[in-house]
């Protein structure tokens, strides 16, 4: 017996089919040109459970974004922030560098200007002295008839300052005046003391006002004990200038 298979509306088509059916009827309609005012209305709406899957997803990546946005714009501001911070810590400390160096520079300055005033000072060859007998006073003392320098008040002993910078050109006996200092100063000109008891410098060394030189004595040719003191345009004897015009043209008061 043979059977047949029933048709009609009572059976559905298969999935396969249907499918195939619709892919047939999509080109069908591709071909014909009607897919273009069909195809889009029907199509509009089966993919909108897909869209509207996809726009979570887009939310999300957006906000993602921003937040990466704005931690990378955090961490830019930062970084200038500590770039500016590290600029101004720099500045300052050359600031402070300079300030220091300015104060050395400063104090540098003021320690020479205290020094070269400190050699440019003159002062009395006997402390707390005075002019026993002066210049060019006249006597048979004096194998040039008069007093080539003066004579400062001093007893046996009593130390014997340096009256400005220079060097000991003399050190040693000097005949008539006994022991005596020879000192070329730093202005050209030249001081001597003479008739000492000792003395405390050598030739060649250099000496700074006020410093001890020798002590007070009655060497030479001497009727007692005093400072012998000249100032000369040369080391030699002969070419002495007035002592006191010229320990007072130094500031020294006497």
């Amino acid at each position: 017996m043979a059977f047949t298979r029933a048709t009609g509306k009572h059976r559905r088509p298969s999935r396969m089919k249907r499918t195939a059916a619709h892919a047939t009827g999509v080109a069908a309609l591709t071909t014909t040109g009607v897919i273009g005012t069909l195809a889009a209305p029907a199509l509009a709406a089966e993919p909108a459970a897909e869209q509207t899957g996809l726009l979570p997803v887009i939310t999300i990546g957006d906000s993602v974004a921003e937040q990466i946005d704005a931690q990378a714009a955090a961490q830019e501001q930062a970084a200038a922030e500590a770039a500016a911070e590290k600029k101004a810590e720099a500045a300052a400390k050359k600031r402070a560098e300079e300030r220091a160096k300015e104060a050395r520079e400063a104090k540098e300055r003021a320690a020479r200007e205290a020094e070269r005033k400190r050699l440019n000072t003159y002062v009395p060859p006997i402390s707390g002295s005075y002019v026993s007998t002066g210049y060019q006073a006249g006597g048979s003392l004096w194998s040039s008839g008069s007093h080539t320098g003066v004579d400062f008040h001093a007893a046996s002993g009593t130390p014997v300052h340096a009256v400005g910078s220079g060097t000991v050109v003399e050190a040693g006996w000097g005949g008539a005046y006994g022991n005596q200092v020879v000192i070329r100063m730093n202005d050209g000109t030249y001081t001597q003391y003479g008739h000492l008891s000792s003395i405390g410098v050598s030739v060649g060394q250099t000496v700074a006002p006020g410093q001890q030189i020798a002590l007070s004595g009655a060497t030479g040719n001497v009727t007692g004990a005093h400072l012998h003191f000249e100032a000369r345009t040369t080391a030699e004897y002969g070419s002495d200038i007035d002592p006191v015009a010229y320990l007072r043209s130094h500031g020294v008061t006497i």
